[in-house]
């Protein structure tokens, strides 16, 4: 599946905010600059890529390069293993991820598909977990990827957690392109698959994302019924026609979602992202 191009702090607090640290975000934005396309980078070119000065750029890549999140050639920087901390830290004190790994092998031992866990960030899914199996897509997700939520299955699961006029404003303000022939990108149009997705519990994406590639997603609701979280199962298209798809696998991927809703803690903060 297409991967999202970095976007870092896209909706950050505004500048005149006096309890923002601006040398630490823009660090932060430097971290998440680095991607499969951009491995390694100049500091000129993590100053495009930031909208930063090249001087600025310079002086936070030196900084995280002496705190040992990057590695560099001297020329070029990347990513060095420190920085998995971060993502550490994130999977050990957020409790969604680690009790849907058993939930999703369970679903994969099931269903003999791949499946993944993601949760609203800016106007994007972000995955969180994936249970891989021998028939995964080979343009498969991996943790971390992002989707667009507008046209993905959980993306619209997502979207359709939130209130229809909440939904319909963060909709609105998204970039909606046609990634394929098949990708609905008008608002109201939308705003129907969202209404629809409510009334039956579940989103679809069929070959909208990519061409080739179904998909339908399930919420992951804690407690009090709010969605936090969504479960999909991704398929090709020349496996099975969606109706096929979705007789056969939803039922599988309603009881995953309400295994884990169930595991959920009573505390577990929303996904809703920015």
């Amino acid at each position: 599946m297409r991967q999202i191009s970095p976007d870092p702090l896209a909706a950050s607090p505004q500048p005149h905010d006096r309890n923002i640290v601006v040398a630490l975000k823009k660090g932060l934005e430097i971290l998440t600059c680095f991607g499969r396309d951009a491995s390694r980078l100049t500091p000129s070119e993590v100053a495009r890529r930031t909208g930063s000065t090249p001087a600025s750029a310079r002086r936070a890549l030196h900084t995280l390069l002496a705190s040992g999140y990057l590695e560099s050639d001297g020329k070029r920087y990347w990513m060095a293993a420190r920085t998995l901390l971060i993502a550490h830290a994130y999977f050990t004190s957020r409790p969604t991820a680690q009790l849907a790994q058993p939930v999703m092998e369970a679903l994969a031992e099931r269903t003999k598909e791949s499946s993944s866990l993601g949760k609203l960030l800016d106007d994007d899914v972000i995955i969180l977990s994936r249970s891989i199996t021998r028939s995964t897509l080979a343009t498969g997700l991996g943790i971390g990827a992002r989707l667009p939520a507008y046209c993905s299955s959980l993306g619209r699961v997502l979207l359709a957690g939130m209130p229809r006029d909440e939904a319909a404003c963060k909709l609105q303000g998204m970039e909606r392109i046609p990634l394929t022939p098949r990708t609905t990108c008008d608002l109201d149009e939308l705003l129907v698959l969202l209404d629809k997705c409510r009334e039956q519990g579940w989103a679809a994406s069929d070959e909208e994302l990519e061409l080739g590639v179904r998909s339908i997603a399930v919420p992951v609701n804690d407690r009090s019924g709010r969605t936090i979280a969504g479960l999909s199962i991704s398929i090709r298209a020349d496996r099975m026609r969606f109706s096929e798809f979705r007789a056969e696998m939803l039922p599988h991927l309603r009881l995953a979602g309400e295994s884990l809703s169930a595991r959920l803690p009573p505390d577990e903060p929303s996904g809703s992202g920015r």
